[in-house]
């Protein structure tokens, strides 16, 4: 769904788009792809991929309507380095993959 609205997030920020428990409350709707990522480098309209999850009764959107928030948070830049295969450093949990801590 397009808002509208378009941002200019500052390096070093994201901006992440949070359903309202509100709407998802009363009427069964929410967003996809929750949270939604925007990061610094987005210059565009913000969109919001909602879903409605009653199978009952439609959901119509108003221009308006309060569908999402946008939580702007900082965020760590990271440079990953490339290692011979075997070569991570131990962890308590090890190389058990996906799952593995059986829980």
């Amino acid at each position: 769904m397009a808002t509208g609205i378009a941002v200019a997030i500052p390096v070093g920020y994201a901006g992440f788009v949070q359903p309202r428990s509100g709407l998802a409350f009363r009427h069964g709707v929410s967003c996809l792809n929750t949270p939604g990522l925007i990061d610094s480098g987005y210059r565009d309209e913000v969109r919001v991929l909602l879903v409605n999850t009653d199978p009952e009764m439609p959901y119509s959107v108003a221009r308006g309507d309060r569908v999402a928030q946008l939580v702007i948070q900082r965020v760590e830049e990271v440079c990953f380095m490339e290692v011979p295969e075997g070569d991570l450093e131990d962890s308590e949990r090890g190389r058990g993959g996906f799952g593995h801590t059986g829980r």
